[in-house]
């Protein structure tokens, strides 16, 4: 198991903590993650562009005007593709663009996203950040004693305190352990993990 030091919101060393080799020691392909975060971004698209085709447009089949003797070119349906209004020819239509990636997948890829930080030595584990209140200078001050920036942070809990006060910093995203994903992860260059919360991380993915 690697072993991390774990910091206070003062940037001391408090204690170590370990991580379990079974989730953040596992090896990284990059066909893996790439699957998964194609099928994240993918998910995230509505779809919803259409088109009417001629059955679809609202109007009368009835003839325009005769077919002989008017010196017109020769029309049938108002609905026409060929006419200002009408139906489409093969417009876009419904669909769903979701990508069915299976639960063990998404799982091993989470294990590698992980595995990628301690590799790249971007992890940081805090006890606690301690926010009495919902002040965004707080935490900045904090995430600056850490020299962190570009970040992830993962937390246990609903931590509104937290969570309120790193709205308004640029680069910066809070997740609870739920929601831990392998696009954020890969997303941000660092992340931090309330000690709390390898715990749960470890009870999902084991």
């Amino acid at each position: 198991m690697a072993t991390v030091d774990v910091l206070n919101s003062a940037g001391e060393k408090v204690s170590e903590t370990q991580l379990p080799d079974e989730i953040f020691k596992t090896s990284v392909k990059t066909s893996v993650l790439h699957q998964v975060v194609r099928s994240q971004l993918v998910a995230k698209r509505e779809g919803t562009a259409a088109s009417k085709t001629r059955g679809m447009v609202k109007g009368s089949t009835r003839k325009l005007f005769r077919q002989k003797g008017t010196g017109n070119a020769r029309a049938g349906s108002i609905k026409s593709p060929l006419r200002k209004g009408g139906g489409v020819i093969f417009g876009p239509s419904q669909r769903s663009f979701a990508i069915k990636v299976p639960k063990k997948v998404r799982k091993l890829a989470l294990k590698m996203a992980l595995s990628s930080k301690v590799e790249e030595n971007t992890i940081t584990v805090i006890d606690d950040f301690n926010l009495e209140t919902i002040k965004t200078k707080d935490l900045a001050n904090v995430l600056k004693t850490l020299s962190l920036s570009n970040l992830l942070i993962v937390s246990d809990s609903e931590d509104t305190n937290l969570l309120l006060s790193a709205r308004n910093i640029p680069d910066i995203k809070v997740i609870k352990t739920e929601g831990l994903n392998v696009y954020d992860i890969l997303k941000f260059k660092n992340l931090l993990l309330v000690e709390s919360s390898i715990k749960n991380i470890e009870g999902r993915l084991s």
